[in-house]
């Protein structure tokens, strides 16, 4: 059953930075009860401090996700502190840059471990929690959850790995009765240092796959989730888009990230291999909220907006089918593909209804 986050008790992991951080401060910001976690203890519980001297309830953990041991102490201390865990947000991350023949072992198996282990973790540690509770599962993903681009192999596999087992997690607990809500949120490319802390064997610093996002748009997406009930759901309709043309011609996409995927992921800003990266251990300062794409990023979404009201997107989708049946069956003799149209437009129609009795 769908919640408000006013109140609710939320773990966010990655909450030192980028989307963790902006969600943490979000969340606060609603009225919600945040358990930080990240391993740079001192952002971390600067960051907490910042929320709690705006009025919020925040308390930091460091923990690596990697680790289950800390990760299951994350959600104790939760526990002790607020007795209960409504919402879980798996959101640490980390990458790194290279070709698959440059790329080391070690490199490959560490961002497994961070991105798609520590959400399992996180999952293995919550759910008790959860199921008492009806709470939310939501882990985030990524645009690359659905479609690979090159110099980012590892990472994109550790969020091909996190779509897969999400899938067939979320299944079990409703074949089980279950009452948590699981989502995985799937952003477009957001401006956070992440890109600043990555390990890069280009010879430049990596940026993110233009168009570029703002974290609270994330963050929004988020909370949305905590308060609803989505399967999953994209930030930015720039990945809704790749997700679709993958879908629709898996070649196409290979032959733009072929002609694009490389340029569109390198700055012109010089920065070496050695060059300190939070892959293994957390750098001096994780670099708040945003990254250095603040100029060139968007702090709105046309897709989001839209997609965000349940009422107004289904209405819309109900619209555009019944105008896709309407020109079929003018310039065709076949009534089956209008026929199914108009049905799919009722049943959206529908749900706009629904939704709408619901809220109100």
């Amino acid at each position: 059953m769908p919640k408000r986050i006013e109140g609710q008790v939320i773990v966010i992991t990655g909450a030192s930075s980028g989307i963790g951080l902006a969600t943490a401060q979000a969340a606060a910001r609603s009225g919600a009860r945040v358990v930080m976690a990240a391993r740079n203890a001192g952002d971390l519980h600067n960051a907490a401090d910042d929320i709690r001297r705006e009025g919020g309830e925040a308390i930091a953990v460091q923990a690596d996700v990697a680790v289950f041991e800390q990760v299951e102490l994350l959600a104790n201390r939760a526990i002790e502190e607020f007795g209960r865990i409504d919402t879980w947000v798996n959101c640490a991350a980390v990458s790194a840059y290279a070709t698959f023949v440059e790329q080391p072992l070690e490199d490959i198996r560490r961002i497994m471990d961070v991105n798609f282990l520590g959400q399992v973790h996180g999952a293995k540690a919550a759910l008790p929690h959860l199921e008492q509770s009806a709470g939310a599962l939501i882990c985030v993903g990524s645009t690359l959850s659905d479609r690979g681009v090159p110099l980012q192999g590892a990472y994109c596999a550790s969020k091909h790995a996190l779509k897969g087992w999400l899938d067939s997690l979320r299944v079990e607990l409703q074949h089980a009765g279950s009452a948590v809500r699981v989502t995985l949120v799937k952003p477009s490319s957001v401006n956070t240092p992440l890109f600043n802390k990555a390990k890069t064997q280009l010879g430049v610093m990596p940026q993110p796959i233009p168009p570029v996002y703002e974290p609270e748009l994330a963050a929004r997406v988020i909370l949305r989730a905590a308060a609803g009930d989505e399967r999953d759901a994209f930030v930015g309709g720039a990945g809704k888009f790749l997700s679709i043309t993958e879908r629709l011609s898996p070649r196409l996409v290979d032959v733009q990230q072929r002609l694009q995927g490389f340029d569109s992921q390198m700055t012109t800003w010089a920065k070496g291999a050695d060059a300190p990266s939070n892959l293994y251990d957390p750098v001096a300062h994780d670099g708040g909220v945003r990254g250095d794409f603040t100029r060139t990023s968007h702090r709105r979404s046309a897709y989001q907006a839209v997609e965000a009201d349940a009422v107004v997107f289904s209405l819309l989708a109900s619209s555009v089918l019944v105008f896709g049946a309407q020109l079929l069956q003018v310039s065709s003799q076949r009534r089956f593909a209008p026929a199914v149209m108009k049905t799919a437009a009722a049943a959206f129609a529908g749900k706009a209804l629904l939704t709408a009795f619901y809220e109100g």
